[in-house]
């Protein structure tokens, strides 16, 4: 039986992550238009469809500048994250550690691709109508100031606070707000996976080589 490296595993995951974060992305932008929701499961698990400058989750700061400071930061920090993952498998550290850092360094990919790319190949996406993908006018925003599409919304508690609770009272309570997507999940499933099960050997003073098996 033929054994896979780890340096494949590592382009096969990213590769994959990148594959269905961006098909995902380019159906939404173009078949749905911002604001537009649908239900997957009940009314907690919508597809719904909004666009963001900044950070994951649709958190953002300081306007334009930050979206470019943010942008840049990214494409550094994944050729900083590659070069890491390279010492890791020249090391023969664990494959999960890789792993787990690879996530992180798939999804920060996937949002470069949107804030790089997603300006200079589609139009602006309307809350009539959706995107057109190389509109003959050019598109709407220059290199590094496109916007990150975000799809999955999670709605899982929707209610009214009880008119007796104080400040908030008679306002919509609404658990779990943030909207985001498939890049977006896979850094968080990356660092929650290397928080619990990769944390001493990440943090570890000394390499200790080991099997990547």
């Amino acid at each position: 039986m033929m054994k896979i490296s780890l340096q494949a595993k590592v382009v096969f995951l990213i590769s994959s992550i990148l594959v269905v974060d961006q098909v995902s992305k380019f159906w939404i932008k173009l078949n749905m238009s911002l604001g537009q929701s649908f239900n997957v499961i009940g009314d907690w698990f919508l597809i719904h469809f909004t666009e963001n400058y900044g950070m994951a989750f649709g958190l953002q700061f300081w306007g334009e500048y930050g979206k470019l400071a943010l942008s840049i930061f990214r494409i550094v920090a994944v050729i900083l994250i590659g070069f890491y993952i390279a010492s890791l498998i020249k090391k023969k550290m664990p494959a999960g550690l890789v792993l787990g850092i690879a996530l992180i360094m798939a999804g920060a990919i996937g949002n470069i691709i949107d804030s790089a790319f997603y300006g200079l190949i589609f139009s602006e996406s309307g809350y009539a109508t959706p995107a057109t993908f190389l509109p003959p006018d050019g598109g709407y925003a220059s290199f590094l100031h496109g916007r990150v599409v975000d799809m999955f919304y999670f709605p899982i508690i929707n209610t009214i606070w009880p008119s007796w609770v104080p400040w908030v009272g008679g306002e919509r309570f609404i658990f779990f707000r943030p909207v985001f997507n498939v890049a977006d999940s896979a850094i968080t499933i990356g660092v929650f996976y290397l928080l619990l099960f990769q944390r001493k050997r990440l943090f570890h003073d000394e390499v200790i080589e080991i099997d990547a098996e």
